[in-house]
């Protein structure tokens, strides 16, 4: 796969609308559910990793454009999915309570490839 200008515009666009999405789960999470853990980061991986696994597993009996492809994932769901700010809320996190640190740390470690896993699972059985 080469890069050309469009499927770098195609990741650009992705890319904003995913931050955008990003930005308003984790605001209205926090704002409903507001607890100390950072639950609106947590939802946003969960969600993206289970969209990954439903649009790998799709991918893999439908071909699409490199560029559809790059738009959902290198750009939507790259910049939805947030596993830099996850690092520095865990590091801060241990800072304050190592048990809090802990439950984020394995909730979306473990949480993710979860749902990732049941995104992919879940998408072969509808295209079956």
């Amino acid at each position: 796969m080469s890069l050309n200008w469009s499927m770098i515009l195609a990741i650009g666009v992705g890319g904003f609308i995913g931050s955008i999405a990003r930005a308003y789960a984790v605001h209205f999470t926090n704002k409903y559910f507001p607890i100390e853990f950072p639950l609106g980061i947590l939802f946003v991986n969960l969600v993206g990793s289970f969209l990954a696994g439903v649009l790998f597993a799709y991918f893999s009996n439908y071909p699409l454009s490199v560029n559809l492809k790059a738009f959902l994932t290198t750009g939507f769901l790259g910049a939805l999915t947030t596993y830099s700010t996850f690092a520095i809320e865990s590091y801060l996190l241990l800072g304050t309570s190592i048990y809090i640190a802990i439950a984020n740390i394995t909730l979306n470690l473990v949480g993710t490839i979860l749902a990732a896993g049941s995104g992919f699972k879940l998408m072969h059985f509808f295209l079956k």
